[in-house]
């Protein structure tokens, strides 16, 4: 597997870092969990739970090896080290100065092994006013300028049900630098520290709005954005049964076939209307979408190059038949797992082994 021969030091705990070395683990790199003796993980604790640790846990920790160590004590300090010194990888989601006070801060790693490299994942990042401050995903899409963009025009911000700056901030960005880091030191034979601020990489998401305020101070208003709720062909319609139908014509091909299925061939020539007539359009449309049931409405677009879907529950996402078709919810002898989402068509990643107990690799690793 293309991660064989990389050990990752994993002292990370609930969601960013987890999902960041699960994404490691599957393509092969052997990712020790580095857990507080007695409690570990504070996500085993979640519910509900699997063979004592909760589902989430199971999911993001698969392929993994857990070892217990008190890094509060000399013995599992220098246990830690000499274990930093056969590693590749590093990863710690602490607050900044928490692993210099113990004594494992990236210098002092650095000193024990050149070739180190050392991820820190936080909410702030290491340096700036806010770097010593406590946070969590609301709160850095809060500080990023996101969360007041999200939700309908005159409302509230709503908060999204998937953790944004935890995994899209924080995760992926962590995983990509650690694989940059390492195939750089193919060439310089020398580690790096890479530091990730879940509120700085929320605020790279932001690619649809902020170039526009950049450059000329446009000020994008909840709910009228193209792409959040501003437009008639980007938004979610009620049915007959409520139940909701996703609709995505953005583009003049793709909203000339919604209005024609609809039988509102008037609204084709106003695709790009000012707001007041959007919000018409919407009362329309939705009066329209209202008279048939979900099931009717697909049947209706069904063959339609439209860009309108359904708004899937759970149950219905995991037996939808292209989620079973690319693998996404697999299903092994230790219960069924969210699938890895990168496909490689020569060394794909595999979900090898359920995640471990706590400290149940600790005597098979530590010296």
């Amino acid at each position: 597997m293309p991660l064989t021969s990389v050990r990752v030091l994993d002292l990370t705990r609930l969601l960013p870092g987890p999902y960041c070395t699960m994404i490691l683990a599957d393509f092969g790199a052997e990712v020790i969990k580095v857990e507080e003796p007695g409690t570990g993980d504070y996500a085993r604790a979640f519910e509900p739970k699997v063979d004592g640790s909760s589902s989430m846990f199971h999911s993001l920790n698969r392929n993994k090896k857990s070892i217990c160590l008190d890094l509060k004590t000399d013995e599992g300090r220098n246990a830690f080290l000499e274990l930093a010194k056969q590693a590749d990888v590093v990863i710690e989601s602490f607050r900044p100065g928490v692993m210099k006070r113990l004594g494992l801060d990236y210098e002092k790693l650095k000193n024990v092994n050149e070739k180190i490299i050392y991820c820190a994942i936080t909410g702030y990042g290491q340096t700036g006013p806010y770097r010593d401050r406590a946070g969590h995903d609301i709160n850095y899409i809060g500080y990023s300028g996101l969360l007041d963009l999200m939700g309908e025009r005159g409302g509230k911000p709503v908060v999204p049900a998937a953790q944004i700056a935890d995994l899209g901030g924080g995760a992926w960005p962590a995983a990509v630098g650690i694989l940059l880091a390492l195939f750089e030191r193919e060439k310089s034979g020398k580690g790096q520290f890479i530091d990730i601020s879940m509120m700085d990489g929320v605020i790279s998401w932001l690619q649809t709005a902020l170039p526009g305020f950049l450059s000329h101070r446009l000020q994008p208003r909840r709910g009228e954005q193209m792409l959040s709720g501003g437009l008639a062909c980007y938004e979610v319609y009620e049915t007959k049964d409520g139940r909701w139908l996703a609709v995505g014509a953005l583009e003049p091909k793709f909203w000339a076939q919604f209005c024609r299925k609809i039988g509102k061939e008037s609204l084709i020539d106003k695709l790009y209307a000012p707001a007041e007539k959007q919000d018409e359009m919407k009362q329309e449309i939705q009066k329209t979408i209202q008279q048939k049931t979900l099931e009717e409405w697909m049947d209706i677009f069904a063959g339609t190059d439209a860009c309108v879907s359904p708004v899937l529950t759970l149950e219905e996402m995991v037996e939808n038949p292209h989620v079973k078709e690319r693998g996404m919810i697999q299903e092994l002898e230790a219960g069924k797992y969210v699938a890895n989402p990168i496909k490689l068509s020569e060394t794909p990643a595999a979900i090898r082994t359920p995640a471990p107990q706590l400290g149940e690799h600790t005597e098979e690793i530590l010296p």
